[in-house]
């Protein structure tokens, strides 16, 4: 055999062999996850998924596996779907390795807290969910949006999506998830002129006005009422598990 035809087969292998195991940029395993154990209303069947959880197991065996290097050859939309579903995907197994709780406060123990925590398997190491939210995706994207898709598990986080974020849907799903949670009254809602806010707007105000907009301008597109220049009041944040068995 011809050197060149031993490089041009060395070539074709190489390809074949990088092609199948490239990251599933659709995310279809967490998808999968997500519509067999989130309501609509974006609640998680925490105890269901505890006793059937191989499959988020196994996505998170897949995130964690992909490298640096092929990380950073993505689209810029295409690394932060990745980095927001793995917060998702580790809050829900760090949900399930400890339930039940009424919290994911409850986790970690008194001195303890579930977002330093070093459980997240990112990009051959161990980092923690606070690591993922403030040192990589609040430092390196503009993107202020991700906080209406990052979901802490709590009932007054945004809702948990029935879907895994994908480049090829992103500024659909994101503009979504900010119709769907500015529209829960309870978290955030206009009464007497005035613009009643989640606290998770006070919390990352200055990544809301990043854009040169005031978080009132910011939310206005997706308020019935014109909320520019109105003030705000923060509601109160519930920290309680967001768990389809709560009232049952």
């Amino acid at each position: 055999m011809k050197y060149s035809q031993l490089f041009a087969l060395i070539a074709v292998s190489f390809f074949a062999i990088s092609h199948s195991t490239a990251f599933d940029q659709s995310h279809s395993a967490f998808t999968s996850v997500l519509r067999k154990h989130v309501n609509s209303n974006g609640m998680a069947d925490y105890a269901a998924l505890q006793k059937n959880r191989s499959g988020l197991d196994n996505y998170l065996k897949k995130t964690g596996a992909v490298s640096k290097v092929e990380f950073s050859s993505w689209s810029e939309k295409a690394q932060i779907s990745y980095l927001v579903n793995v917060y998702n995907a580790e809050t829900l197994q760090l949900i399930i390795d400890d339930y039940p709780v009424d919290s994911i406060k409850d986790i970690g123990g008194f001195l303890g807290s579930p977002w330093l925590q070093k459980c997240v398997d990112l990009f051959g190491e161990k980092t923690t969910l606070a690591a993922i939210e403030k040192k990589i995706i609040i430092k390196n994207y503009d993107e202020p949006r991700t906080h209406f898709a990052l979901v802490c598990a709590a009932v007054k986080c945004p809702p948990l999506r029935r879907e895994a974020i994908q480049a090829s849907k992103f500024d659909s799903q994101l503009n979504d998830q900010a119709r769907r949670f500015l529209a829960e009254s309870e978290k955030n809602d206009v009464k007497s002129g005035k613009l009643h806010l989640s606290s998770i707007f006070r919390t990352y105000k200055s990544d809301f006005e990043t854009t040169g907009k005031t978080v009132p301008e910011f939310v206005d597109p997706w308020f019935r009422e014109k909320t520019r220049g109105m003030a705000v009041e923060y509601t109160k944040y519930d920290w309680a598990l967001n768990d389809q068995a709560r009232g049952k």
